[in-house]
C-alpha cells in the first residue's frame, strides 16, 4: 500500500502501511535485587536511595539544560529560541542550544546522555531509542491551530520539469536530506520502492544536510533533478512543484529519562499543551517573529507508540539507520 497521495485542495490521511501479521514484542528482563541475609530495613532502603541517585544526572551540570536539535534548516536556532527561553522561564535553568552537525550526531549525543531536552524527527527517535538512548517522548509541534501532530514529506521538481509522478524519478540524480531524516529520506525511500525504484540503486542520491539545501538544489535542477524536503520548506520555495506528498507522525519532543523526577515532571507537564500564546503571554523575547510563528502553534501530547508505524517502515524498507 502506497502512502503516497497526489496534492489537492482536500486533505490528507496516513493510511496504515503494513499489514502486520504479528506483534513484536519486546521483552525486558527486570533484576530484582533483595538485600542481602542479615541486612536490615534500613541499609536496604539506603542502598536502593543510593541506586536511585546514580540515576540521576544532567547532560552538563544541574544548572543547565542541554536542549538538542536535528539540523533541519539554517534558520533552526533562531526558530527554537522561544521555545528554548520558555522552558528557561519554568524550570529556572539556563538552557543550552546544541545543534549536531547531522542527524546521526544527535542519536550519538542521546545515547551518550548529552542531551537533556530535544526536538527529534520520528526517524531519529526510533533509532536512538534502539541504540539506548533513555529518552522518553511526551509532545509533537503543530503549526497551526486545529491541527493534529504530524507534517509532510514532500516530492518536489523544478518548476519546469516533464516529471509528473514520483515514477519519474528513476534514473534521476534525487535531493534527499540525510539517511536518518523521517521526511527527507525515510518516508521518501518507502515511497520509491512502492513504484519499483531502489533508492540507492535506480537513483543518484544527493544529500543535502537540511531541508531548504535539498529544496532549493532541486529548484536550481543542477544538482538535483528532483528531490524531497518537508512541506513547510517545499512549499515556501520558489522555483520547485510539488507532485506528490506523504503525511509523517509528527516530531517528538524528548526529555531525558536521567532527569530528576521533579525536573521531568516541570517539564512534560510545563510543556505538553502549551500554545503559541502561553509562550507570548509569558513576555518571551520573539515569541512574535515571523519564524516562530510560522513553524510553532501548540505541542500536543503524543507517547512512544505513535511512532510505531516508523517502526513499520522501518521493517518494510530494511533501512539500515533503523538497526
Amino acid at each position: 500500500m502506497s502512502l503516497l497521495s497526489k496534492p489537492t485542495n482536500g486533505s490528507f490521511t496516513l493510511p496504515r502501511l503494513l499489514a502486520v501479521g504479528a506483534a513484536l514484542a519486546l521483552t525486558v528482563g527486570l533484576a530484582a535485587c533483595a538485600p542481602a541475609a542479615g541486612t536490615t530495613d534500613d541499609a536496604a532502603g539506603a542502598a536502593a536511595g543510593d541506586a536511585n541517585a546514580e540515576t540521576v544526572s544532567f547532560a552538563k551540570d544541574d544548572a543547565t539544560l542541554v536542549f538538542g536539535v536535528v539540523p533541519d534548516t539554517v534558520d533552526t536556532q533562531t526558530n527554537y529560541q522561544p521555545l528554548m527561553d520558555y522552558i528557561a522561564e519554568i524550570t529556572g535553568k539556563e538552557v543550552e542550544y546544541h545543534e549536531s552537525t547531522d542527524y546521526a550526531a544527535l542519536i550519538e549525543a542521546a545515547v551518550a546522555g548529552k542531551i537533556d531536552v530535544a526536538s527529534f524527527s520520528g526517524f531519529t527517535y526510533v533509532t536512538a531509542t534502539n541504540n539506548g538512548a533513555k529518552i522518553t517522548p511526551f509532545a509533537s509541534i503543530i503549526t497551526q491551530e486545529g491541527e493534529e501532530p504530524g507534517y509532510y514529506s514532500e516530492a518536489i521538481v523544478p518548476e519546469g520539469s516533464s516529471i509528473t509522478s514520483i515514477d519519474g524519478f528513476k534514473g534521476k540524480k534525487v535531493c534527499f536530506v540525510d539517511p536518518s531524516s523521517t521526511s527527507g529520506y525515510l518516508f521518501p525511500s518507502y515511497n520509491l520502492l512502492e513504484a519499483g525504484i531502489d533508492p540507492e540503486k535506480d537513483v543518484t542520491p544527493v544529500f543535502a544536510g537540511k531541508h531548504d539545501v535539498s529544496a532549493l538544489k532541486t529548484s536550481e535542477g543542477v544538482e538535483c533533478e528532483a528531490g524531497f524536503a518537508e512541506d513547510s520548506v517545499a512549499e515556501n520555495q520558489a522555483g520547485v512543484k510539488i507532485i506528490a506528498k506523504t503525511k509523517v507522525p509528527g516530531a517528538p519532543m524528548v526529555v531525558s529519562d536521567s532527569l530528576p523526577a521533579e525536573l521531568k515532571t516541570t517539564i512534560v507537564e510545563g510543556l505538553s499543551n502549551i500554545t503559541i500564546t502561553d509562550i507570548q503571554d509569558a513576555g518571551i523575547k520573539n515569541a512574535d517573529s515571523e519564524g516562530f510563528i510560522n513553524t510553532f502553534y501548540a505541542l500536543a501530547p503524543v507517547d512512544d507508540e505513535y511512532y510505531d508505524l516508523i517502526r513499520d517502515i522501518c521493517e518494510a524498507t530494511n533501512a539500515k539507520q533503523c538497526q
